[in-house]
């Protein structure tokens, strides 16, 4: 699941990064970002950047290492993830198309504390222990096309399958009394829906040598279809096995936000790209609801959280020494970015975390191809606003490869 968050209890959990190798390096910057040789999905317009004779196919890969601490409790946790894998290629000299499989979101958890509980009727005293998993994520196919409309314009729309599982677990039992009964309480979330991303670029030339290119992005609110159930259970302490199962099925009500972004992008001789990125999703208008009247049910989805919008502002460059050169390391791509994030729900009434993110990597050519290796580093901050929230240093190495064929090409015999 690519996390160990505690973070990961609320909402879809952990929001994953959808941009690919280059824009990883560069802070996530994706809006204004048009490169023939590497696929954006985070904005369709972007596909007929590529040319008549390529065809791109692309995957990447990621693997951190987490330090959490909060509470004078400290922990590491390792994990890896699969990241992306999406092709590319031109259909008409006006229109492109991308296909590709990438994460939506990650929930992975496992938290537990010990109380002290008094019997009112005896007064006698016992421990008792709480524990809290969960596990699971969302995730999207899509296909899309982008069109050239004008010279310098270009449009673009993903469709998108959207499914996944989120499963939770809340466990309240009594280690050291004997007899007593364990409190078991499991909701599975199940998500299967369609969704649509739109998406615009526009380049001009200042010069044979200067570029600006501007992007924007929409994602319209979506009501996701679901099935929802959760089982409750009560497992005797001594002998491990269930005296009551209940199952309830209530209907649920699971949204995702209108999201908007912007940004651009300067390109100088085509070796140098600057870029900045700032987008907001408006989970403060969605719903994560389940209709019951049952607290217990509840409390997975309403109880300890809302939600509140959410910003991230990227900035970003790559730098290509010379192109015309005959050495490998001047062919080169070095790249460099950061970003700032705010979190999508609200613990306690107040925003729970604040996220920074520093990136650099390298795109490395492949020798004798036109494919490209997409190395990146990326430390990532995240802390909580109150004492009691817990803080998170990550540091994540991407690996993301691009092959870059010529496929349509008639070969000529004389």
């Amino acid at each position: 699941n690519n996390t160990n968050s505690p973070y990961t209890r609320y909402g879809y959990g952990d929001l994953s990064d959808q941009s690919f190798g280059n824009s990883k390096a560069m802070g996530g910057i994706a809006f204004g970002l048009r490169d023939g040789a590497q696929i954006n999905p985070l904005n369709p317009a972007s596909y007929t950047a590529i040319d008549s004779l390529t065809f791109l196919f692309e995957g990447g890969v990621s693997l951190q290492n987490m330090n959490i601490s909060g509470g004078g409790v400290k922990l590491n946790a390792k994990n890896s993830s699969f990241d992306y894998l999406a092709m590319q290629f031109r259909l008409h000299r006006r229109l492109a198309m991308s296909i590709g499989l990438l994460p939506f979101s990650n929930v992975g958890y496992s938290v537990s504390d010990t109380q002290a509980a008094t019997d009112p009727t005896t007064g006698n005293t016992a421990d008792y222990a709480r524990s809290y998993t969960g596990d699971g994520g969302l995730h999207q196919l899509y296909a899309g096309v982008g069109v050239k409309v004008l010279k310098n314009l270009s449009v673009g729309v993903n469709a998108s399958y959207f499914w996944g599982d989120i499963n939770r677990t809340r466990v309240l039992y009594f280690p050291s009394v004997s007899g007593a009964y364990n409190y078991n309480h499991q909701s599975v979330a199940s998500v299967s829906s369609y969704k649509l991303d739109f998406g615009a670029q526009y380049t001009f030339d200042i010069n044979k040598k200067h570029s600006v290119t501007i992007g924007a992005i929409y994602s319209p609110k979506l009501k996701l279809g679901n099935d929802y159930s959760v089982t409750t259970q009560m497992v005797s302490n001594s002998t491990g096995t269930a005296v009551s199962t209940t199952t309830l099925k209530p209907d649920a009500t699971f949204e995702v936000p209108n999201t908007f972004g912007a940004g651009f992008t300067y390109n100088y001789d085509k070796r140098l790209t600057v870029g900045l990125d700032y987008s907001l999703q408006q989970w403060s208008k969605t719903k994560f609801d389940v209709n019951t009247s049952d607290e217990a049910v509840r409390e997975d989805f309403n109880e300890t959280y809302t939600y509140c919008n959410r910003h991230k502002v990227s900035v970003g460059a790559e730098y290509i020494p010379n192109l015309m050169g005959r050495s490998y390391l001047s062919h080169i791509k070095y790249r460099l970015g950061a970003y700032y994030t705010t979190p999508y729900y609200k613990i306690g009434g107040k925003e729970a975390t604040r996220e920074y993110g520093v990136t650099a990597g390298f795109g490395l050519p492949v020798p004798r191809s036109r494919s490209i290796l997409s190395i990146s580093g990326q430390f990532v901050r995240i802390s909580g606003q109150e004492s009691a929230f817990v803080n998170e240093n990550i540091f994540r190495v991407s690996i993301g490869l691009t092959f870059n064929e010529r496929w349509f090409f008639k070969r000529r015999v004389e």
